[in-house]
């Protein structure tokens, strides 16, 4: 299974979210899944890949040109593929993946989120979407979704399009279990009952 997870490149974070980025990354090649990720060296990006590397997993990276000439790219990585800008990174980061999880971040990875999001809402991504709740990290953004349904700006079916996990030993068993999206989900992509 190829996984995409989506992460900060901060090293400026609390240990809490390293480790848990390190597990995942073990965790996710102990199962014999690719993981996908930004192609990062430093943050959770850094501390994700290392744990997937310990443990003999496959990691591609996924990283603009720009990045490139900062040296922000993983040493270790085999499989490092190079893109022109942002966008194309989004793309072929989601391109592929049997799933995506959110771990912890910043603008970008909430980007990255909101986009898969929005992307499964309108039934052009249908795989599991699964955030890690490291910390309670996510807890403001799911009361935040439900308030979007509670005041009809999505469906409550649209609810079913991510789960919230509290630990990485729930990730896989989220992903394996997380409810089958229709591709007639445009059909109430827009909330009209």
């Amino acid at each position: 299974m190829r996984v995409c997870v989506y992460c900060a490149s901060s090293d400026h974070v609390a240990r809490v979210y390293h480790d848990a980025a390190s597990m995942l990354g073990r965790t996710l090649a102990q199962a014999g899944c690719t993981l996908v990720y930004g192609g990062g060296a430093t943050g959770l990006m850094g501390s994700l890949a290392n744990g997937a590397l310990a443990a003999g997993g496959e990691v591609i990276g996924v990283i603009p040109r720009f990045m490139i000439e900062v040296e922000w790219q993983h040493p270790g990585l085999a499989n490092l593929e190079l893109v022109e800008d942002m966008r194309e990174r989004k793309h072929r980061l989601l391109a592929g993946g049997e799933a995506v999880v959110a771990l912890p971040g910043g603008s970008g990875t909430l980007e990255e989120l909101f986009e898969a999001i929005t992307l499964k809402r309108l039934a052009l991504y249908l795989n599991p979407i699964v955030l890690l709740d490291t910390n309670g990290f996510y807890a403001p953004l799911q009361r935040f979704l439900l308030q979007m349904v509670e005041q009809r700006f999505m469906n409550r079916r649209h609810l079913d399009m991510w789960t919230l996990v509290q630990h990485v030993d729930q990730v896989l068993p989220a992903i394996r279990d997380a409810p089958a999206w229709a591709e007639n989900a445009r059909d109430y992509a827009a909330v009209r009952d």
